[in-house]
């Protein structure tokens, strides 16, 4: 981990903003009703949903707001109830790569201390589609992240070194199977390696993992067999996301990381995903924690503004 706050609030948690956004979210929610997932995410039959604790391998349009979590972690000082309020907002620059900025508002409770609360550092975003194979429900994607050192707030732990993650994505759908396990096709994987590189040789190197296994019902349903399932199951995808980060030198410490099981709803103009946050090891915590986000498909809602890149067709 790069600081102790991140400890606290696991790094792979995405990022959201509060009340405000959630009014608009849940007004959206209201005003749209239940479409179904539409072009965005897509390869072949498969559509690969936004996940919450990995990140997709999609260069699109879109807008995650907000993602709030909370956990009590271990600190240098005693345990830390940490919340966290973030956001991300992706746009496609060129065809099939995008940029992104995101962003974090954390609350810290020491156990033993006042609380504080401010801005961790802000994350810039590259991603560039690279290859797909729509037959064989398959993506992969390179780009990788800057956290900006310095842009955060210090009393949150907010460190004033930048960090540089080149990062790989992929996805794999499993309708290819045959005929004799048709009931695996909904399943896919996505996840990411990367290397974190800070600027500072007092911060280790460390190798940021994570995947993401989920089961798709709107797949099950469109592409395999309709079973028949109730209207409140046929838009949801279960899944569990495992998500770890293993110092490489500098006296980095164990592999920290957790087990999220959770669910996500897929609209075809936003998705909603609630997950608990399971700590793998002691290092890592020993409390259970919970995350909810919203992820708007901006390209689908606004299709004369977003859905298309700046420049090129």
């Amino acid at each position: 981990m790069k600081n102790n706050h991140k400890k606290m609030s696991p790094q792979f948690l995405k990022n959201g903003f509060g009340m405000f956004a959630i009014s608009i979210s849940a007004g959206i929610i209201i005003n749209l009703g239940a479409a179904n997932a539409s072009a965005h995410g897509f390869v072949g039959d498969r559509f690969f949903p936004p996940t919450i604790a990995t990140d997709d391998p999609f260069a699109v349009d879109e807008l995650l707001l907000p993602s709030v979590s909370h956990i009590k972690s271990p600190g240098d000082d005693g345990p830390v109830r940490t919340t966290d309020i973030g956001f991300e907002f992706d746009k496609e620059i060129f065809p099939k790569f995008a940029l992104g900025i995101s962003g974090d508002y954390l609350h810290l409770k020491p156990d033993d201390g006042p609380s504080v609360h401010g801005f961790d550092n802000f994350t810039l975003s590259a991603k560039y589609q690279l290859w797909q194979n729509d037959e064989h429900e398959a993506i992969f994607s390179v780009g990788g992240e800057w956290e900006i050192g310095g842009s955060g707030n210090k009393n949150v732990g907010a460190d004033s070194t930048s960090t540089f993650t080149p990062t790989i994505y992929y996805g794999k759908g499993f309708g290819d199977l045959p005929d004799a396990v048709k009931y695996a096709r909904p399943f896919a994987i996505t996840g990411t390696v990367g290397e974190d590189l800070p600027t500072s040789a007092d911060n280790p190197n460390a190798l940021e993992w994570a995947f993401a296994l989920e089961y798709s019902l709107p797949y099950l349903q469109a592409q395999v067999k309709d079973v028949g399932l109730p209207r409140a199951f046929k838009n949801l995808i279960p899944l569990v996301e495992f998500s770890f980060e293993t110092p490489q030198n500098r006296g980095g410490g164990p592999t920290t990381g957790t087990i999220n099981p959770g669910v996500l709803y897929e609209n075809r103009y936003f998705q909603i995903g609630a997950e608990a946050i399971i700590p793998v090891n002691s290092a890592t915590g020993n409390n259970v924690g919970a995350v909810v986000q919203v992820e708007i498909f901006l390209d689908d809602i606004f299709p004369k503004l977003f859905g298309r890149p700046l420049f090129g067709n």
